[in-house]
């Protein structure tokens, strides 16, 4: 059995970018930054380092994360992990690691 989920607890980074399909899906994309803390051994100092990931939600998930979310704010993202590939005008091939939300949960307002 194989599993692929991820869990990502942060802000985000900028405000969500709402876009139908030409079918008339939508799909709302936003990055998120979560933070890693620790203690450095060797000056007792408090590190950090931010993470940035690509969040894509679709349908009516996709509307709900578009009218709700905003920057800076706490969101709760849970999803499976891709990587897209395209190539661009000039032929190189480029890649995207993204998270499709499955469930979105909205940290607190302000």
């Amino acid at each position: 059995m194989n599993l692929n989920k991820a869990f990502l607890l942060g802000n985000l980074t900028s405000d969500p970018e709402l876009r139908n399909l030409p079918s008339g899906q939508p799909v709302c994309s936003f990055r998120m930054a979560t933070n890693q803390v620790w203690t450095n051994k060797e000056t007792g100092q408090k590190q950090q380092k931010a993470e940035y990931h690509n969040i894509v939600a679709w349908r009516n998930l996709a509307t709900i994360a578009s009218q709700y979310l905003r920057k800076g704010g706490l969101v709760f993202v849970e999803g499976k992990i891709i990587t897209r590939s395209w190539d661009d005008p000039s032929g190189i091939k480029k890649y995207r690691t993204e998270v499709v939300a499955d469930n979105i949960q909205f940290g607190p307002r302000s």
